[in-house]
């Protein structure tokens, strides 16, 4: 079900829903016992009486103190938030290539209600023709969110981001070594070779495409075959850079 919301930015507000951008098409698998192949069952009990709860009995609780709770609903999250919280307040505007994607998390379509056509088809004409986004906040669920709205030739997407507090440092830095000149052009070369346009149709998952032939092979009561393959293994940067431009000219 999409997501009632609105953009305001100045004294303009434009009534919208969101609709998630992505689906997960992931083969899944379900967990088993080893010795008779039925499956793996987890139950919501509850740690006082021992007694399995259902999900309409369960509810959300802070623990303010050693074993003492509130409970808390969905309607008084509903009650604290203000208009304002309730859509996406545009803060500014900044271009996309000055932010780093470990910033963004979720996608979503937006999509005006009926009233706010105009208002939205205005704002996004005007972000993209200009190259611009706008970085908003608003709250979804229990917790205040980052946003980034993008306009597109045929829409607008609305990302979510986390705040700078939510992203972890680099793990490890490492030493920069000198790059030779001859091996850094030869690495832009090969760049160029591969170079071309994005088109998303050009990509699928292969491997989601053997999983399932392994599970018809399995099924059909087949021999799963180990594919056969030769790596060859080039220790010479230089040398393994322009056996790359080669291959690439060959269509390898």
């Amino acid at each position: 079900m999409p997501t009632k919301s609105a953009i305001s930015f100045g004294l303009v507000h434009i009534p919208i829903s969101l609709h998630t951008a992505t689906q997960d098409i992931d083969i899944r698998f379900n967990q088993l016992h080893k010795e008779d192949n039925e499956r793996i069952r987890y139950k919501k009990v509850c740690g006082q009486c021992g007694k399995e709860v259902k999900t309409e009995d369960i509810v959300k609780g802070f623990e303010y103190d050693k074993d003492k709770y509130v409970t808390v609903s969905d309607e008084d999250f509903e009650k604290i938030k203000t208009e304002k919280e309730k859509s996406m307040q545009i803060l500014h505007f900044a271009n996309l290539n000055q932010i780093s994607p470990v910033y963004y998390d979720k996608t979503y379509h937006a999509v005006p209600e009926a009233g706010g056509e105009k208002a939205f088809e205005l704002l996004r004409k005007a972000l993209f023709e200009q190259q611009k986004i706008a970085i908003a906040k608003t709250v979804l669920g229990t917790k205040e969110t980052l946003l980034a709205i993008i306009p597109r030739e045929d829409g607008v997407l609305i990302q979510t981001m986390f705040f700078e507090d939510e992203i972890k440092s680099l793990p490890k830095s490492y030493k920069k070594p000198e790059v030779v000149e001859a091996e850094l052009e030869m690495a832009k070369t090969l760049i160029s070779s591969m170079d071309k346009p994005f088109s998303p149709e050009d990509y699928h998952d292969e491997y989601q495409q053997k999983l399932k032939d392994m599970i018809q092979d399995k099924i059909n009561g087949k021999e799963i075959a180990v594919p056969k393959e030769s790596v060859t293994t080039v220790i010479d940067i230089m040398e393994a850079l322009k056996q790359s431009v080669e291959n690439v000219k060959k269509g390898a």
